[in-house]
């Protein structure tokens, strides 16, 4: 109450959310069994149930914490001001697609405000991969009258570097959108933990 919950560990923290005598101690296999947060995040609760003493009240009372912190963080997608750069999408895109398992790619659509006006998951794929077609990217934008585009991936592996495929990838999405009407004016790689703009590294043709 003093400090604050910035104050506390993240042991302390899943200490409080378990509850209960030797919450500690519970907390603590948790995170070993899991290998810290990450871990964690992406567990079922019947895998957090296998942990001697967490049971069905605690696996369930971590999955909601861990879901509340995900839908705080939605919240964070400025919808209604005009985004200026990576930096105002950032913690949106990562705490909703940086933390998935596969490939998932996205589109986010700006009307002529700049503003974000749609967001729609395109494809999901493998571990490594995800298989886009330009048509898929911009059938959306143009039914919804969108004035530009945001591609946004992520890699599961942790690393947010684009690979020679994600730039190839961009400049091709690029071009189809430059003929189509709808600039593409950048393209995220979201980790959990970073994202990387491609149009902030001079990746992406000038618009």
């Amino acid at each position: 109450m003093l400090f604050g919950r910035e104050a506390l560990s993240d042991l302390e923290l899943l200490a409080l959310v378990l509850g209960g005598g030797h919450a500690m101690q519970r907390s603590l296999r948790l995170l070993d069994a899991f290998g810290g947060l990450l871990g964690l995040d992406r567990a079922l609760p019947q895998e957090l149930c296998s942990v001697l003493g967490v049971g069905v009240a605690g696996a369930t009372a971590v999955s909601g914490a861990l879901e509340l912190g995900r839908r705080v963080a939605r919240l964070r997608l400025p919808d209604a001001t005009p985004v200026r750069g990576p930096q105002d999408v950032a913690g949106y895109v990562r705490s909703n697609f940086g933390v998935q398992e596969q490939e998932h790619f996205v589109v986010l659509g700006l009307d002529a405000r700049q503003c974000i006006r749609l967001v729609h998951r395109v494809a999901i794929g493998s571990l490594a991969q995800v298989d886009v077609h330009p048509r898929e990217v911009f059938r959306p934008l143009i039914r919804s009258a969108m004035h530009a585009g945001i591609l946004v991936h992520n890699h599961p592996s942790g690393d947010p570097s684009p690979s020679q495929a994600d730039l190839d990838l961009t400049l091709r999405m690029a071009e189809v959108g430059r003929l189509v009407g709808i600039p593409v004016v950048d393209h995220l790689v979201v980790t959990r933990d970073a994202c990387v703009s491609l149009a902030s590294l001079g990746l992406l043709p000038a618009t």
